[in-house]
């Protein structure tokens, strides 16, 4: 069965969508050049699609840096296997946000990338995603050795909210990988 034979919701066009997902679905096409996939599915819903875009916005207001917020992404979308997502963090990381080959590679491989500062966001990120929020005293002592903060810790929350709504989506719903995303498959 492929993606679309599987899917519940299709992806839809700014002139499929329910009215109040329209400007949404235009902003996306403004910010990225095209609507991904999952958006385009998200817009199903404009209850949904909007949650997802504020929790995104206010996820932008963190004190972590453009890479380091990507890296939250894909840490929590390799926990949750979501090649989608997946996919997704990695190319932008890459390609947008000049994020090292080798830094992507090494999260995505699971080991570690030589960067300690990098190495305690991925390990806290991983742990609280995998232990439903129960994170160790060590890796959070890890992460503020590595020189983030205490409220950093709570705003890791929001990223990972942020990527549980999309990687489940993507679990119940799969969404076809968009070509812009297809080289990070």
């Amino acid at each position: 069965m492929n993606t679309t034979e599987s899917a519940l919701l299709l992806p839809l066009t700014a002139t499929q969508a329910p009215e109040a997902s329209k400007p949404l679905l235009e902003g996306i096409q403004k910010g990225f050049g095209f609507v991904p996939n999952l958006m385009a599915t998200f817009a199903n819903s404009p209850a949904v699609l909007k949650g997802y875009l504020a929790l995104d916005a206010e996820w932008e207001k963190s004190a972590f840096t453009p890479q380091e917020r990507t890296l939250v992404l894909l840490a929590a979308s390799l926990e949750n296997s979501c090649g989608y997502c997946t996919a997704a963090h990695s190319k932008i990381a890459k390609a947008f946000l000049k994020v090292p080959s080798k830094t992507v590679d090494a999260i995505r491989a699971g080991v570690p990338t030589g960067d300690e500062r990098t190495d305690a966001l991925v390990a806290l990120v991983r742990e609280l995603v995998s232990r439903r929020g129960h994170a160790t005293p060590p890796a959070i002592g890890r992460f503020l050795a590595a020189g983030y903060t205490k409220p950093q810790v709570m705003e890791l929350l929001l990223g990972i909210a942020l990527k549980t709504i999309s990687n489940y989506l993507d679990h119940i719903n799969p969404s076809p990988l968009d070509a812009a995303f297809a080289s990070e498959k």
